[in-house]
């Protein structure tokens, strides 16, 4: 049934952040990346996976910073925080969300979710990028139909800033790769995150591919 429905593609504001919690929730309590920086062996994980993305959710609003949200007869169902070029590191920059890092996973959950927030930076060659710092999709609709109605959507959002070099994200699951490749992402390194190799993608803009193609 829904492997051919169009869902509806929307900007989202605060009011929509229970929803953006709940499902960035249940997208990262299973990530490989984040098993490892907030400690899954260890009682309490699910707590600090829940706290982070409330607190990185409330951040990312209280920035005035875009989200696109996919939503099929009004559920939302997929949502992309992007964090634009000349504000992209604002919320780890925030002493204030650092605190609460602190005080709601603990100084050694947040040492190591910042070394990562960083290990990822510093693969993108240029400041002239949007990036993705959470990105959702539900598991009812994980297929690459809704993942590509999505990205696109990104793609397209972001393109109108003509300062813009492209979009930058990155996974540790190596289920996703060909996915991202497919929809012309370019890897720009890979980090380890304790065991988990960590990979950085960047999906060029019109802009930036014109002038690699005009100064070929």
């Amino acid at each position: 049934m829904s492997g051919q429905a169009v869902a509806e593609i929307r900007s989202l504001d605060r009011g929509y952040s229970r929803e953006i919690r709940a499902l960035l929730f249940q997208t990262y309590r299973h990530d490989a990346t984040f098993a490892w920086v907030f400690e899954a062996e260890r009682s309490g994980y699910e707590q600090r996976v829940l706290a982070t993305v409330r607190q990185r959710v409330k951040q990312h609003f209280l920035q005035d910073l875009p989200a696109l949200g996919l939503l099929l007869d009004d559920r939302l169902v997929g949502v992309a925080l992007i964090a634009p070029p000349q504000r992209r590191l604002g919320v780890t920059e925030s002493w204030a969300w650092r605190m609460r890092m602190v005080i709601d996973t603990g100084l050694d959950c947040t040492r190591r979710y910042l070394e990562y927030h960083d290990a990822v930076m510093a693969c993108v060659p240029t400041d002239a990028v949007h990036v993705l710092p959470m990105l959702g999709l539900h598991s009812d609709f994980e297929g690459a139909h809704f993942a590509g109605q999505l990205l696109a959507a990104v793609h397209d959002w972001c393109a109108v800033d003509e300062h813009s070099d492209g979009v930058v994200l990155d996974t540790g699951n190596p289920h996703y790769l060909d996915f991202y490749q497919q929809n012309g992402y370019q890897q720009l390194g890979e980090i380890a995150v304790g065991p988990v190799l960590e990979h950085v993608f960047m999906h060029p803009s019109p802009q930036l591919v014109e002038r690699m193609v005009a100064e070929a």
